[in-house]
Parts: structure tokens; C-alpha cells; sequence
């Protein structure tokens, strides 16, 4: 796996610099009164974003159901979301950075808290139209050029591990939040991606603007930070949102070591109707390590090759 030395993004040393007394302080309010957020946090629960659909009707699993499900959920998910599970039944033995984690407090079978029945909304005509838009350019273009390969294979990001709302990856899930009074920095673990939250600034940038991490400003309601999330792009489309994503993160303390995540989206365009989970992320005396993606990504030119290769025996044996 990707993970050597540790590592530190420009912009979250820069945070660091800012602010050495919150950094060492470590106490439970830095010296603004805020609570301390600060600190190498586990973001790898076990239990998925949706409700299972063979656990349709249960909302949580037994004791003896949650450790057969710990025990075997890795594997699975990877087999699931890959286009060789062959391939990945083989190498899973290899894989000794799996970070299976538990299922969330109460044994919960989904992080959706509503709707109800723990799944995602419906998406809407427009949405489906340009998810299968999607679908069928990436299962008939995949390896026509660079830009047609997913962000994961171009080591641009990995799944949600940075952007909102974030969700566990299959490994690499620390999560590094460093606090001054005016920002908050959130660094993943995965491809290292900050998000630099200003807590002093009340609107968002112009609509015509957009960011692949969306743009993020930050408030303190009590104890809990609310983070707001627009002005998105088409390049990270999150379970068929469009642009005009609306995300709201609420990250508060429910004791030293556990941070409770909670979030909203809203989408009209895409869902219909808004939607919310919730997860929770351990507090982690581990170290972030780096994560040399473009380094290693032989992957990448091997796809784009193998794709023009078998152009030539098309047209070979037409």
C-alpha cells in the first residue's frame, strides 16, 4: 500500500505555524473558548452509508450479527465496487493496511438517519438522465484519454475521505483537524486533500464559481461547528448530485475521544428530497502517513496502453 512517511500539507503547516499554543494546549477549550477539535481522528466505521437491503427492516443488528458482519464487510465492499473481483479476491490477501473498523454505536446498519428507511432519496428524472450519461461514457470511453478515467485511478481524490460528506475509504482514514480562531483545517489521510474552512467569512463565492471540494465557510453554533458546503462541480458528483449541492457538516465533541459528524444535503435538482446521516470518528494516537499516489500509479499509462493496444487488434483483425 501507498503509506510511508509522514507527511504534512503546505497549507496545514501554515495552520500549524499560526497557532502552536492551540497545538499544545490539548486541552478540552482552546484559548478562545472553543472546544478542542484538534487532533488525528479514525474515520473508519464499518457501517456503510445506506441501509443494506437485505437488512431493510432493522435499523441496528444484533451483538452476534454486527462481529459477522465487521469480520467479513472489507472484502466485500471491495469486491463490490470493483470491476474484477477476481482480481481483488486474489489480492486481498496481500492487503495488511485494511481498516475494517466497527459498525457505529447501537450496531447501526446505515449512517442515513432520514429518511426513515435509511436510504438514499430518489433521484430525480434529470439526475438519472445524466448518471446514465455518466455511466455509459465511463463504460465506452473509460480509456479514450486521461480525463475519462475515474479521480481515484488519476490519484486526484478517493472516494469522499475529504469532501462532504465524508465517508470511510479502504484504508488511509485518518482525518487531521487543526483549529485557529478564524479557520479550521480538515487534512485527509487519503491523497492529503485540506479543506480549509474560514470561520470569519458569511457568504459564499459567486455562483459561477465552482470547486471540486466544494466551498466551504464555518460557524460555531454552542459547542458544535456547522460547516456549509457549495459551489461544487460536475467533477466530483457525489450519488448523482449536481453542482448545486448543498451540504451542512455539524462536527461536535460526545466525549474526549469520540467527534459525532453529522450531516444534511440538499439537492432539488438531483433528490427528492433532502437527506441526512450520521457517523462518528475516533480520537487516534497514530500517525498520518504519506500517501505517494501519482509516485507509484503505474496503473494509470498501463490502462491507457492496454486501451490503444487493443485498438490496434480491433482494427487488425477487421
Amino acid at each position: 500500500m501507498k503509506r510511508a512517511l509522514w507527511w504534512t500539507s503546505p497549507a496545514l503547516a501554515a495552520a500549524l505555524i499560526s497557532a502552536p499554543l492551540l497545538v499544545a494546549q490539548g486541552g478540552a477549550r482552546t484559548p478562545d473558548g472553543r472546544p478542542d477539535l484538534q487532533g488525528m481522528w479514525l474515520n473508519d466505521t464499518a457501517t456503510p452509508l445506506e441501509r443494506p437491503l437485505a437488512s431493510a427492516a432493522k435499523a441496528s443488528l444484533t451483538d452476534a450479527e454486527a462481529r459477522d458482519y465487521e469480520a467479513r464487510y472489507q472484502l466485500d465492499r471491495t469486491v463490490a465496487n470493483s470491476r474484477s473481483p477476481e482480481f481483488e479476491l486474489k489480492a486481498a490477501g496481500d492487503l495488511d493496511t485494511y481498516e475494517p473498523g466497527r459498525l457505529l454505536p447501537g450496531n447501526r446498519t446505515g449512517m442515513i438517519t432520514d429518511p426513515p428507511d435509511g436510504r438514499v432519496p430518489a433521484l430525480t428524472p434529470e439526475a438519472q438522465a445524466r448518471l446514465n450519461a455518466q455511466t455509459e461514457r465511463i463504460r465506452t470511453r473509460h480509456g479514450e484519454n486521461p480525463e475519462n478515467l475515474t479521480n481515484g485511478e488519476r490519484c486526484l481524490l478517493v472516494g469522499n475521505t475529504s469532501l462532504p460528506p465524508m465517508l470511510p475509504a479502504f484504508y488511509n482514514n485518518i482525518v487531521q483537524i487543526v483549529q485557529t480562531r478564524d479557520y479550521v483545517v480538515i487534512l485527509s489521510e487519503m491523497i492529503h486533500d485540506a479543506r480549509i474552512v474560514p470561520l470569519d467569512r458569511r457568504a459564499h463565492l459567486p455562483a459561477g464559481i465552482g470547486q471540486w471540494k466544494g466551498d466551504s465557510i464555518g460557524h460555531w453554533e454552542g459547542d458544535t461547528l456547522i460547516v456549509d458546503t457549495t459551489n461544487f462541480t460536475d467533477k466530483t458528483a457525489f450519488r448523482g448530485a449536481s453542482p448545486r449541492l448543498h451540504v451542512v457538516e455539524r462536527f461536535s465533541l460526545s466525549d474526549r475521544n469520540t467527534l459525532r459528524y453529522q450531516f444534511t444535503l440538499e439537492d432539488p435538482s438531483s433528490f427528492a428530497r433532502s437527506w441526512s446521516g450520521e457517523s462518528a470518528m475516533s480520537r487516534t494516537a497514530s500517525q498520518m502517513f504519506e500517501y505517494a499516489c501519482h509516485e507509484a500509479n503505474y496503473s494509470l499509462p498501463a490502462v491507457l496502453r492496454g486501451e490503444r493496444l487493443a485498438e490496434q487488434n480491433n482494427a487488425t483483425n477487421k
